[in-house]
């Protein structure tokens, strides 16, 4: 039997990749884990949480797995790829995919013209429909600074475990994502030694690359990236 291990990013939860999930779940026969991370989730209550929470819980998801798979992919996106990659490092792992994944942070230019989005909106009084900005004035309200500085410090231990990394790896990233740039994604393919590995970007998606407008294509070359 083949698991898959699904890993949502700092602030968000499984909802983050589901329609991944989905899109999987209905065209294979696969094992799937998709754990909420402490404190994350549609409602955040990271106050008192630690990075380390966070890649315990997706070990013991991996772990789980493993009992009764064969084989075992990853995927990973934003701070749950790199967790991903730690995994992969110190684990078995047959398959890597990383989706926006945190290696480099934050997209200051696209941050930007975001932010002058938010400004034309607001002048026009339309700001209030715009899911983009809805969705992350709600994350900030919930998130305390030191859980920020958790995240940092996730980046940072995983960071080091990329040049460990040789089976399959696949990385996609969104040419128009807020959060991590472009060269977050090039980083993660030159410090990532694996023979075997794929980077793909994608035109029209943000940060939320499940969600976005190039998801089909997305979903397209995961699962031909897994069953290969």
């Amino acid at each position: 039997m083949i698991g898959c291990l699904c890993i949502h990013g700092y602030t968000g939860g499984p909802y983050e990749v589901q329609p991944l999930v989905d899109y999987l779940e209905q065209r294979t026969d696969w094992k799937f884990e998709v754990p909420t991370l402490p404190g994350h989730g549609r409602e955040l209550d990271l106050k008192g949480h630690y990075y380390q929470e966070w890649i315990a819980t997706a070990e013991l998801a991996y772990l789980e797995l493993k009992k009764t798979c064969d084989k075992v992919y990853i995927i990973g996106f934003s701070m749950g790829g790199m967790i991903a990659s730690y995994l992969s490092a110190k684990h078995e792992v047959d398959r890597l995919v990383l989706l926006s994944a945190a290696g480099k942070y934050i997209s200051v230019p696209q941050m930007y013209k975001d932010l002058t989005g938010f400004l034309t909106e607001a002048f026009r009084g339309s700001l209030e429909e715009n899911e983009l900005f809805l969705h992350y004035q709600n994350k900030l309200k919930q998130t305390p600074f030191p859980s920020s500085v958790e995240f940092v410090k996730c980046v940072q231990f995983t960071r080091p475990f990329l040049k460990d990394i040789h089976n399959p790896v696949l990385i996609v990233q969104g040419k128009q994502d807020e959060m991590v740039p472009d060269k977050a994604a090039i980083y993660l393919e030159q410090e990532i030694p694996s023979e075997d590995k794929q980077l793909v970007f994608l035109n029209e998606s943000k940060h939320l690359i499940c969600h976005g407008k190039d998801k089909e294509e997305l979903f397209e070359t995961v699962i031909s990236f897994l069953t290969r």
